[in-house]
């Protein structure tokens, strides 16, 4: 087992996640397949990972990117930046968790099954709203040529019979076609797929010749440390955000801090 975990770190060049899952696979092996016991220190064979800083833009190169883009993918970017969702979070997002009156968005059952309230930016009240006009006659379309029905997570379906056809339990970015559900082999209208809103990213970003690795969750990253930089506290940032612990947020004020900690450089004037 060491010597097929130092193959890994040394003559493959995996990365530490790569090498760790191959040590949980032996790992495996011997408890559950050979009925074994290992004596080696296991601990001392996984790999550390490396410190991640995540990627952030500057609001011209963010805007830059936007301006690139058309459509309900410009209006998801936008919405991605302005709130700071998960790329899941934003396309899962239903009729009902849209607040314009409180300025505000409902994320419900996010990463670690948890719900929180970020805020709706006012620019995008009015675009919003006209979309979910078009949404809206989609779905009406829909119910009458009998694809009527959304899906509904942990059983809603059983618990508020035909919820799945009412107006807010909608998907605010739908899909442009109508499938097949593979679980319940209904024919109906998922939200859009993420490869489509990456794809137009991927050529938004080409467009504008930023060198920097530009994916979704870059402008999540960039929502949060833009608010740091603001001022904001950063339990404001991490409640916005979700992030269980204060350690996870911290990461940002690293980001803020990878310009030399505000040292004048020796050789700039």
């Amino acid at each position: 087992m060491k010597n097929f975990s130092l193959l890994n770190a040394v003559k493959e060049n995996v990365a530490a996640s790569t090498q760790n899952q191959a040590l949980n696979a032996i790992l495996f092996l011997y408890k559950e397949v050979l009925k074994q016991e290992l004596v080696l220190q296991v601990n001392a064979l996984r790999a550390k990972r490396s410190k991640y800083l995540p990627t952030v833009l500057t609001k011209e190169e963010v805007f830059a990117i936007i301006n690139n883009l058309s459509g309900i993918y410009q209006l998801i970017v936008k919405l991605l930046y302005g709130t700071g969702l998960r790329q899941t979070e934003c396309l899962q997002l239903r009729v009902k968790d849209l607040d314009f009156a409180q300025k505000q968005l409902i994320v419900r059952d996010a990463k670690g099954k948890e719900s929180r309230v970020t805020m709706l930016p006012t620019s995008l009240i009015e675009e919003l709203q006209f979309h979910l006009q078009i949404v809206k006659r989609q779905h009406q379309q829909d119910l009458e040529k009998g694809y009527d029905s959304v899906y509904l997570p942990f059983a809603l379906e059983r618990k508020y019979i035909n919820a799945d056809r009412e107006w807010i339990w909608q998907f605010v970015f739908p899909s442009n076609r109508i499938s097949q559900d593979p679980r319940s082999k209904i024919v109906r209208r998922h939200h859009l797929h993420e490869s489509r809103l990456q794809k137009a990213l991927k050529k938004a970003v080409k467009t504008t010749k930023i060198t920097k690795r530009v994916s979704c969750h870059t402008f999540r990253h960039s929502f949060a440390t833009q608010l740091l930089q603001d001022g904001y506290e950063i339990r404001i940032v991490q409640e916005l955000l979700g992030h269980k612990d204060v350690k996870i947020t911290m990461i940002y004020t690293h980001v803020l801090n990878r310009g030399g900690r505000g040292v004048r450089n020796p050789l700039d004037p």
